[in-house]
């Protein structure tokens, strides 16, 4: 039918809804996410670091970081395992001294890393410095080709295997035998190693510059890193029932060997390690680190999960800083708390 011109356009016959059968709630019967109890408080000049840490909103990730902080802290104090697992990225952004730090406390009992993690170190306890211009070294071939990195480690390392060490073990023991080293209070590998904490570092062939050398020995660096991944499994039920494990920087090796070492553990000790808590801090967010450290870990055990996105050379001082804090103040487990 032809529309009818004489018609006006708010007579034709379109409905709408009545907004006198509309029915409102009380403002009192609303349950809210947020009240003004929650929000940040303000730090007056010379304001201690706790008094920061009490001062950030009691909301969302402000509130998962306060947790990570003292899940930790509560580990340290009732002595329970804690995992910092690592990528590269930590140690050149200069986190080792705040992760030395945290193994002085109690909050580190392992330190699990990538290959990079192992060089960055090594290179800075030898020489107090690392991490290469890629691209100009790319250019020519130069690239990750320093002569005394690749033969110092993969000389370490075969030495290490013939010994019977692991990867970490072998370069904080080779470190330890030199007396001309620049920075070794910087050294994650060698401050590890004199007091006995085990560095795991897990090799991925071919994807670290010391393979590229002519002293690179496959079966010395397979060795060494298997042994390491087989004490990966076994140290793990420490953090049963109240320990700790958390992913910095690495995106794919570190959230991988996670998991399987975990299937060992549990396949082996009964199940164990469940009830953990279990974070992720990374600058963005990646698949593997989430859904393999955090998630099926502890919803197939337990435990609480956390993720927090942001640069490493900010997000993880101030875990330290947080960490120390809640050290500092009784644990419900201390007798004398």
């Amino acid at each position: 039918m032809a529309p009818d011109p004489d018609a006006k356009a708010g007579s034709r016959r379109h409905p709408e809804l009545d907004p006198s059968k509309i029915r409102t709630v009380p403002v009192e019967a609303r349950p809210n996410k947020v009240s003004s109890e929650l929000f940040a408080g303000i730090s007056s000049s010379g304001s201690s670091f706790g008094e920061f840490l009490d001062s950030l909103p009691r909301v969302l990730e402000a509130d998962s970081f306060r947790a990570v902080a003292q899940g930790v802290a509560s580990a340290a104090q009732s002595g329970k395992g804690v995992l910092w697992m690592l990528g590269g990225h930590t140690v050149k952004t200069g986190l080792a001294p705040l992760l030395i730090r945290m193994m002085e406390r109690g909050a580190a009992t392992f330190i699990g890393g990538n290959g990079s993690v192992a060089i960055h170190d090594y290179e800075v306890a030898r020489w107090g410095g690392t991490s290469e211009d890629v691209e100009s070294g790319l250019d020519d071939g130069s690239f990750g080709m320093a002569e005394e990195t690749g033969r110092e480690m993969n000389d370490a390392l075969r030495r290490g295997s013939e010994m019977g060490m692991g990867f970490g073990e072998a370069l904080g023991w080779a470190l330890s035998e030199r007396d001309d080293l620049v920075a070794p209070d910087h050294s994650l590998l060698l401050q590890a190693y004199h007091r006995g904490i085990t560095v795991s570092i897990h090799a991925a062939i071919g994807c670290e510059i010391i393979h590229q050398h002519p002293s690179a020995d496959g079966a010395a660096i397979g060795d060494c890193s298997m042994r390491d991944f087989r004490r990966l499994a076994q140290w793990l039920p420490t953090i049963h029932e109240g320990g700790a494990v958390l992913n910095l920087g690495s995106a794919v090796v570190m959230p991988e060997v996670f998991l399987k070492a975990l299937t060992m553990a549990r396949n082996v000790h009964e199940g164990r390690p469940r009830g953990f808590l279990a974070a992720d801090f990374d600058m963005i967010r990646h698949y593997r680190p989430w859904t393999n450290v955090v998630q099926r870990p502890t919803r197939t055990g337990g435990g609480d999960g956390f993720r927090l996105t942001g640069h490493h050379e900010i997000m993880i001082p101030l875990l330290a800083w947080a960490v120390e804090e809640f050290l500092d103040v009784p644990s419900a487990n201390d007798p004398k708390g």
